[in-house]
């Protein structure tokens, strides 16, 4: 009976992991065209797209450079939320940036999609305290697993002797 509840709770941060793992690779693949600054594949420049988009043309590489940081941080199984809510706040602007520009629907399909894809990583991994992913310590090791773990930051507020 326990290990078939070892094995349900199991398959969710399985899913969740590759999920992480497959949006990283994505942009460990995709993000390196925006150093580029001749097209690729008969497609303009990235450095053009940005400098038709409003921005300048800097700003491709600071854009692939936060979205390396981001796959990285998605790599990383302590630093997944980060990693996830980075990704959301770039596609977010993406998507933005391709509604107020009318660009094709070939051109902004992708930008929705990963942003769906980052916001479900990112509730998928949300910290129980919201200084975990900024913590620099190791996790302790707990010998019941099934016990919460709770971080030696947090105190508890004494109980108040009750008038009876």
């Amino acid at each position: 009976m326990q290990t078939q509840m070892k094995q349900t709770r199991l398959w969710p941060r399985r899913l969740s992991t590759g999920l992480c793992w497959f949006i990283a690779v994505e942009f460990f693949f995709f993000a390196p065209f925006k150093f580029s600054p001749v097209g690729v594949l008969g497609y303009p420049s990235y450095f053009e797209k940005f400098v038709n988009w409003g921005y300048p043309a800097w700003f491709s590489v600071v854009i692939g450079a936060c979205e390396l940081v981001a796959a990285v941080l998605l790599t990383l199984p302590r630093r997944r939320f980060l990693g996830a809510v980075m990704l959301v706040a770039i596609l977010t602007g993406a998507v933005t940036t391709h509604i107020v520009d009318h660009n094709t629907l070939a051109d902004s399909i992708a930008a929705p999609i990963e942003l769906v894809l980052a916001g479900i990583a990112a509730l998928t991994h949300w910290p129980a305290d919201c200084r975990e992913p900024l913590a620099f310590r190791p996790l302790e090791a707990s010998s019941d697993s099934a016990t919460p773990r709770v971080p030696p930051s947090v105190t508890f507020l004494p109980r108040l002797p009750s008038k009876e």
